[in-house]
């Protein structure tokens, strides 16, 4: 057993010892969006059933696999619809159950023939699936009917001598966020069926989650791209979260989609005006008159984008804002000193 604890400086070196296990048939722990996984090749039999023993699992239940975005079609059958209702949600902490293409080991799959996807908003999974391309188990590592595990020492404390000898490589993250396993949705049939509730709702919200600036600033922008019609009426970010939680750098992020890089915070003029987009911050709003004095109206044209920080105080005008814009509500919330989570509803 080879134990790896992964940083931002071993993480090419990480990555290649997991590719190079997974490759070889073996079984790998790694972190995740929700928690600690058991990896193994989904296309090689042998490496299934090692996952199947460590488990102990019992035969014909299925197991969820990691894939990208990109190549999801390759695994299951998605029409039009469902493909456009993925590209809102994912990536993020659903698991999606579609009929299967059978191209991964069959114990995988269920007795009907269905198949679940994941596709995790996490960077080092992300990074592995997309350099080993090929689809990889996704399921917890915890033994059958037992809870799920956040930290490596959990898990290797509730294990026998004859189950850690199973494992090839465990990749330790440290302590991961206490998150419930994704959310199973079961879209085989006409009808969508939730197979398991995790912490988040099927469709209603996206959830990011941030460990540097430049992660805020990307996810921004990904957010900006995918809301913004130039012809529309005008988009509105309401930006939640405490001080210092990056509201800020959020903005930033979607300036630089429009070439605008000298964003600063307007906390003592209310407001900083850029081309068409306009940077508000109500830290300093009191009462509805100051609204007032804004004369938000002029602001609200096809094309403007307006981000308000402190969207909390956006009570007095929010009616407004929803009549005359399409909103986006951005709730950014501290995880740890280092990670955050950014929660989008539209």
């Amino acid at each position: 057993m080879i134990k790896i604890k992964i940083s931002k400086k071993n993480i090419n070196l990480t990555i290649n010892q997991a590719i190079k296990t997974l490759q070889s048939g073996g079984l790998v722990i790694f972190p995740s969006d929700t928690v600690y996984g058991l990896l193994v090749d989904a296309t090689n039999k042998a490496a299934v059933e090692k996952l199947i023993a460590f488990k102990n699992r019992p035969v014909g239940k299925p197991i969820s696999v990691f894939t990208g975005l990109g190549s999801m079609g390759q695994l299951v059958e998605i029409n039009n619809d469902q493909q456009k209702v993925f590209e809102e949600i994912l990536p993020g902490p659903f698991t999606i159950i579609l009929p299967s293409k059978h191209k991964v080991n069959k114990l995988l799959e269920s007795e009907t023939g269905t198949l679940g996807v994941r596709i995790p908003m996490y960077r080092y999974i992300e990074v592995l699936v997309d350099q080993f391309r090929k689809p990889i188990t996704a399921t917890s590592a915890n033994l059958a009917g037992r809870s799920p595990h956040y930290s490596i020492g959990s898990l290797l404390n509730e294990l026998t001598e004859k189950q850690k000898k199973l494992i090839d490589l465990i990749v330790d993250a440290g302590q991961l966020p206490k998150n419930k396993p994704s959310t199973v949705v079961d879209l085989s049939r006409s009808n969508v069926k939730i197979l398991r509730q995790g912490n988040e709702d099927f469709i209603k919200s996206k959830v990011f989650r941030s460990l540097t600036s430049e992660e805020t600033k990307n996810i921004a922008g990904q957010i900006f791209t995918k809301n913004y019609k130039k012809d529309d009426k005008p988009l509105i970010f309401i930006i939640k979260g405490e001080m210092g939680v990056g509201k800020t750098v959020f903005v930033k992020g979607i300036g630089e989609k429009l070439g605008i890089n000298n964003i600063v915070s307007p906390t003592y003029v209310i407001y900083y005006e850029y081309k068409n987009f306009y940077h508000f911050d109500l830290y300093q709003i009191e009462d509805r008159e100051e609204f007032g004095n804004l004369g938000i109206d002029k602001f609200l044209v096809p094309g403007n984008i307006l981000c308000f920080e402190w969207g909390e105080k956006a009570g007095e005008i929010i009616e407004l804002l929803k009549d005359k814009g399409n909103i986006v509500y951005i709730d950014m919330k501290y995880i740890n000193e280092k990670e955050r989570e950014i929660i989008v509803q539209n």
